[in-house]
């Protein structure tokens, strides 16, 4: 939240207005008073309208431009502030900006990103916590941006596949509609007078038409209203999981989301063990990357392996696993890679999962395009029937 704040300053005995980025007007008093001045009033300004959005803090960006800079040698307070000096926007400023004032008190720099844990992930945290240990602050944040490179990887193998069937449905729901809302209500004035019966499809098309013709401001409303509560039902049936809880309604889809959701746990277990985590601390931190409905299967696997059972047994109880990833894990607990051969399970069913996704796409655009061209064209020929019909009858 922005504070426009007026402050005092005793050097130059002047007063003067500013901008600051705080979470309440305490932090915001706290921030004018590390600065040296005397604040007079603070007022909360109102969020920004979207467009007028100012830039939001990149946590990627952030962690890159952090790794380069303490793999060049610098200290973490050293680049801290050389971020601060080259960002020009109010958001990043005050982020960085509070992760200096936690660091110059004394505290570790996972203590300052925990701080503000609705800023930075808890992934991101528990990886910096852990290097901090070891000093190898660069090496862990390196192995943070390949991960996420992967993950990125894989949604955007996912939104690009689902872009064309997308823009279809899309088209073919507009040409639909403007049929139905323009076309057919002209069709069925010119009808209603010609005094001749219709074939029964025409009919139905053609006395939906009329009631659009008359009642056409009610049967907006209508749709539009049945189209609220639908989705009302979908977000609620989701539970705030986003959209695994309704892809997995379809049919076919359910393992293959069940799959790319093990290929994100395995993928992340991997890279905090790497980061010598204990298994019980990163099984915790894994929680907050997985959709809703797994966290309770990975506590499950956290309070096992509390109780000694080895990784492998404990997943397979939880039904977190594959045939395949089964004996990546076994194999990892024996020769002590474990971090290892979870990674190469990932990456094994996320190539497994992109050949399907492949597939899926090339068998579902033709489907998708024959759908709509039925849809069409039928509304086209119940439309023109009785126009054949009429012209059999001339002849």
């Amino acid at each position: 939240m922005e504070f426009k704040v007026r402050a005092f300053d005793e050097a130059s005995q002047q007063v003067f207005g500013l901008a600051v980025e705080a979470r309440d007007e305490a932090e915001a008093r706290t921030q004018v008073a590390a600065r040296g001045f005397a604040p007079l009033s603070i007022v909360a300004q109102r969020s920004p309208t979207r467009l007028g959005r100012r830039r939001r803090f990149d946590v990627q960006l952030f962690a890159q431009e952090l790794h380069t800079l303490t793999q060049a040698g610098l200290s973490v307070v050293e680049s801290l502030e050389a971020l601060l000096e080259k960002e020009e926007h109010t958001v990043p400023r005050a982020v960085i900006g509070r992760l200096l004032t936690t660091l110059r008190e004394g505290r570790k720099l996972s203590a300052a990103m925990q701080a503000q844990d609705t800023v930075f992930p808890a992934l991101l945290i528990g990886i910096v916590q852990s290097a901090e240990s070891t000093g190898e602050l660069a090496t862990a944040l390196e192995r943070y941006l390949a991960y996420d490179e992967r993950v990125q990887a894989v949604r955007q193998r996912v939104v690009s596949a689902s872009i064309y069937p997308a823009i279809l449905l899309s088209v073919g729901a507009l040409v639909a509609a403007f049929l139905m809302g323009w076309v057919v209500p002209r069709f069925s004035g010119v009808y209603r007078g010609a005094g001749r019966s219709l074939p029964w499809g025409s009919q139905l098309l053609l006395d939906w038409g009329q009631l659009v013709n008359q009642h056409g401001p009610a049967v907006l409303a209508g749709l539009l209203g049945t189209g609220a509560l639908l989705s009302w039902w979908v977000q609620r049936r989701a539970g705030g999981r986003g959209w695994q809880p309704v892809l997995v309604w379809v049919p076919g889809l359910a393992r293959w989301v069940h799959l790319m959701a093990l290929a994100r746990l395995y993928l992340t277990l991997g890279l905090l063990l790497r980061g010598g985590l204990p298994i019980q601390q990163a099984l915790a931190l894994v929680r907050s990357v997985l959709p809703v409905g797994m966290q309770p299967a990975v506590m499950a696997v956290a309070q096992q392996v509390v109780r000694g059972l080895p990784l492998s047994q404990a997943l397979e109880q939880a039904l977190l696993t594959t045939p395949v990833a089964l004996r990546f894990v076994r194999a990892g607990e024996r020769s002590g890679q474990l971090a290892e051969m979870l990674t190469r399970a990932a990456l094994y069913h996320d190539a497994e999962t992109t050949r399907w996704v492949d597939r899926f796409t090339r068998a579902f655009e033709p489907v998708l395009m024959a759908v709509i061209g039925i849809v069409i064209g039928g509304i086209v020929l119940l439309l023109y029937m009785p126009v054949f019909e009429l012209a059999g009858s001339l002849q």
